[in-house]
């Protein structure tokens, strides 16, 4: 089967991430964009050169799409760049002509634009740094109450709301394309209410698709594309706790879990009808996040390995692992025959989509490579559970001598419980602490 595959843009989890789970299964070609056409923190993608690499690609099966790459260079120029509707709108027609020539199944996603919570603006315009919070206010309250009242100077509001309608447009023009196999737009950072949430409901009535998440959509999608369905069990180790609601997110965990099992082109069962488990830590009362000082109740139970497969979604924090889980689950005899895989990356939907990508391609590997497999593991546990619960947290900036000087402990805990040997490099691909790319020789 030949896959090709445009990420949103050059971050690892974007990029290498897909990268690695692709070759779990060597019978699958693989073809990626080149890392350097993509866009990154502020550089927007070679839009031009990606199209011309589309064109030029040889016959393919299916053809995995970020549109926000295609149509303003990357997820975060999509908030950004200042080109109209109508220069996006004659961009797309061109895409719509090279995929139209392709004769492959197309699986695409294009994101609602988010509306995050805070003043932090090294993702959004400039002006988001002093008045962002205010802005979701705004949002929030428009949408809940149908009007409205803020201090936003009238330019700023009005060069948001200009932005959002462009993108808003943009998204319903995918709708009149007989192109896409599976089309998705996604919601980022969600409330109960807001503009970003009223959109969706409207693409919704016409007959769209809408899913909670962002970056972990195209690894779901080209775990769709490998048609075959897998069933799988969700348990949640916090049973009672199943209807609460992420952090990020504006459904329930339970919910969000169904959503990316069906998203990945899988199928939801009870544990006897089951080809994988799908263990679930979930949170008590509230999501934790240890970057935000967001703390919660820990796994305080022995966990048990069933003598079957199962992977593991860490989600009772947001933004990393939770260690105590961990702990315990470093009790047990990790064997490659039934571990299918663990995330505890970023968000719930992060988490799930990339674990249940992972765990499909293996269960499902005509050419079954082990090692590839287990690369991926000692990336997530590097990352998740070492990096982002642990190291990031004694960290005031990007420091590559003193990160990798104190991965060295995780690593050697991890050459232990998962039988291998470990010569990593590390590096901060966007020069910020949020995220770190971990290089496995």
């Amino acid at each position: 089967m030949r896959v090709a595959f445009v990420p949103i843009d050059n971050r690892p989890v974007c990029y290498t991430l897909p990268e690695i789970i692709s070759k779990i299964d060597s019978d699958i070609e693989f073809f990626i964009t080149p890392r350097s056409m993509l866009g990154d923190l502020t550089k927007s993608a070679d839009i031009k050169g990606l199209f011309d690499w589309l064109f030029g690609l040889p016959s393919q099966d299916a053809i995995i799409l970020s549109l926000d790459t295609l149509a303003y260079g990357g997820l975060i120029p999509s908030r950004r760049c200042s080109s109209t509707f109508e220069q996006i709108r004659l961009r797309l027609e061109t895409l719509n002509e090279i995929l139209k020539q392709k004769n492959a199944k197309i699986y695409a996603f294009s994101s609602i634009m988010r509306i995050s919570n805070n003043n932090y603006n090294q993702e959004e315009k400039e002006y988001w740094q002093n008045w962002g919070k205010m802005i979701f206010e705004y949002s929030y309250n428009l949408h809940k109450n149908g009007v409205a009242q803020t201090t936003v100077p009238d330019e700023i509001l009005n060069d948001y709301i200009t932005t959002r309608e462009r993108n808003f447009e943009i998204n319903k023009l995918y709708l009149n394309w007989d192109l896409f196999d599976t089309l998705v737009f996604s919601k980022d950072d969600c409330a109960k209410y807001g503009l970003n949430v009223l959109e969706s409901q409207v693409l919704e009535s016409m007959g769209g698709v809408t899913k909670t998440g962002a970056d972990e959509i195209p690894l779901s999608l080209l775990a769709r594309a490998i048609c075959k369905k897998v069933k799988i069990c969700p348990i949640f180790l916090e049973p009672e706790s199943e209807n609460l609601i992420s952090n990020y997110e504006d459904v329930s965990i339970k919910e969000s879990v169904r959503g990316q099992i069906e998203l990945a082109g899988c199928k939801c069962c009870e544990q006897n009808e089951a080809d994988i488990l799908l263990f679930v830590n979930n949170f008590k009362d509230h999501q934790g996040e240890i970057v935000m000082g967001v703390d919660t109740e820990s796994f305080a139970k022995d966990f048990e390995m069933p003598d079957r497969p199962y992977m593991i979604a860490d989600v009772r924090f947001a933004n990393g692992a939770d260690n105590e889980f961990v702990k315990a689950f470093f009790k047990n005899k990790i064997n490659d025959k039934n571990f299918y895989g663990y995330s505890a990356w970023n968000t719930s939907a992060n988490s799930l989509g990339s674990l249940i990508c992972g765990a499909k391609f293996k269960f499902l590997a005509k050419k079954y490579d082990k090692n590839v497999f287990q690369k991926l593991q000692v990336t997530r546990f590097l990352d998740d559970w070492a990096y982002q619960a642990n190291v990031r947290q004694t960290l005031v900036k990007p420091d590559l001598e003193l990160l990798c000087k104190s991965m060295k402990k995780y690593e050697l805990i991890l050459e232990k419980e998962l039988g291998t040997r470990i010569n990593a490099k590390y590096s901060y691909p966007w020069n910020r602490l949020f995220e770190v790319e971990v290089e496995l020789n």
